[in-house]
């Protein structure tokens, strides 16, 4: 079972110093983009071979949004690969134990910032939008075209919010991040030993946890059947988001999922980790599956118009977040 972090009293937030205005915000998206891209072809090139797993019949429907699309016009995986082989290498050599553990105590040990949910939304907009003012789309345009798939597919309203919030995350970048690779990426569990269904595995050879005498180990200081719950993975913009809602929403145990899991590739699509599950855990797997074909493939959507919206998804945001609730970021 994974170590827990040291708990700390809350400070009072002082908004004008949380936000660090000078990152890079179309960098992180730029990185972010082009993982998404690698993940598309990955499922492409299952496809391709014909070893994608079918989906299971689950609560939910297939997607039927992305039914015309073609997922084998992309260009060559290895080619899209290299591109983000340098951001991989450096967050497979620095998410370890003792950096998870320090950032989750650091979490909890203040408020950063007091915003409703679409404060939050336009925040982001301004962060990401003001580094490029050429930005095709901006940020809630990106979360509006996911939610919209999910609407159109007839899939119930929480699972509409959840397409509309799970990147919220990527606040985390202005707040208390030290790059990219703690934010965005494949996330996986630190402190046992790293798959080979992770990509590029070969790149955890400079990870101090690597060749631990504990963590190295095949379980480390887990257990089969111990329970995603219980397991500590490494920390980006899903683990923030997740903890946040987790706390203070109303959203069902399937969002919770498709929020923390939904960069959890390595378990959801390669199979790995499956003997870390339990029982819940199968039902997640579910929810999360059903979520990620909206995650990858939604952006090629038309644009939405954020003011025709706005009024619709404030009303899901009121029914499980609470009518303008400030959220503790």
């Amino acid at each position: 079972m994974a170590p827990a972090a040291v708990e700390a009293s809350f400070e009072t937030p002082n908004i004008n110093e949380t936000f660090n205005d000078h990152r890079d915000g179309l960098a992180l998206e730029a990185t972010s983009d082009n993982i998404d891209q690698v993940n598309v072809l990955k499922a492409a090139l299952k496809v391709k071979q014909g070893t994608a797993t079918q989906e299971e019949k689950d609560i939910y429907e297939k997607s039927e949004f992305d039914a015309e699309k073609d997922k084998t016009q992309f260009r060559q995986y290895e080619e899209a690969c290299d591109r983000v082989k340098n951001f991989y290498r450096e967050q497979h050599e620095k998410q370890t134990v003792a950096y998870n553990l320090k950032i989750r105590n650091d979490i909890k040990s203040k408020t950063r910032a007091e915003m409703t949910i679409w404060q939050a939304m336009e925040k982001l907009n301004t962060l990401i939008d003001e580094s490029d003012p050429d930005t095709s789309l901006s940020q809630i345009e990106h979360l509006l075209q996911s939610a919209e798939a999910i609407r159109r597919d007839g899939k119930p309203r929480w699972f509409q919010l959840t397409g509309l919030v799970h990147d919220l995350g990527k606040l985390l970048f202005f707040f208390d991040a030290q790059g990219q690779w703690d934010v965005v990426g494949d996330t996986f569990p630190v402190g046992c030993a790293f798959d080979e269904g992770i990509i590029y595995p070969d790149t955890f050879k400079g990870n101090p946890d690597h060749d631990h005498e504990i963590y190295g180990t095949k379980y480390g200081i887990y257990s089969p059947g111990c329970g995603l719950d219980n397991v500590m993975l490494s920390y980006g913009h899903d683990e923030y988001l997740h903890g946040i809602l987790k706390e203070q929403s109303t959203l069902p145990d399937e969002a919770l999922a498709m929020i923390r899991y939904h960069s959890f590739y390595p378990w959801h699509s390669a199979g790995a980790y499956m003997w870390m599950m339990n029982e819940k855990d199968k039902k997640a797997l579910e929810a999360v599956r059903a979520f990620n074909p909206y995650d990858l493939y939604s952006k090629s959507d038309d644009v939405p118009k954020v003011e025709d919206l706005k009024e619709y998804y404030m009303d899901l945001i009121d029914e499980y977040i609470g009518k303008d609730k400030l959220i503790r970021w």
